[in-house]
């Protein structure tokens, strides 16, 4: 039987932790200055990491939402992005980058469904 604190704790320690990311993408995704550990890497994989995180964090948080809510919500996310550096001098907008994004809500989605049939997840 869980007790009352770890009860509490999980979901808000997720949710706490998701809009941290979130916002930190945010900056990231919209700032014009250059940041030498953003910009060495693939423009890809750097998409991919955020939203495979971004996609485990809204799980852990969100537990009782619907999937597709999750998915939908984070796409929506991966567009605004997208839309928001159109405007943005030096940056611009990329459907690959939401291919990317999408990759990697993909596999955090599997990630997830693997890891619940290994050892169920229990908050």
């Amino acid at each position: 039987m869980k007790n009352r604190i770890q009860k509490f704790v999980s979901p808000m320690l997720f949710k706490t932790v998701l809009l941290l990311c979130i916002i930190v993408i945010e900056y990231l995704a919209t700032t014009t200055l250059e940041i030498k550990i953003v910009a060495n890497n693939w423009d890809k994989l750097n998409h991919f990491v955020a939203f495979f995180v971004l996609y485990i964090l809204s799980f852990l948080a969100y537990q009782k939402m619907k999937v597709h809510y999750i998915v939908f919500l984070l796409l929506l996310f991966a567009v605004q992005i997208e839309v928001v550096q159109y405007f943005i001098p030096n940056r611009y907008f990329s459907l690959l980058d939401v291919v990317a994004d999408g990759v990697g809500i993909g596999l955090g989605y599997l990630f997830i469904k693997v890891l619940n049939r290994v050892r169920p997840l229990q908050f």
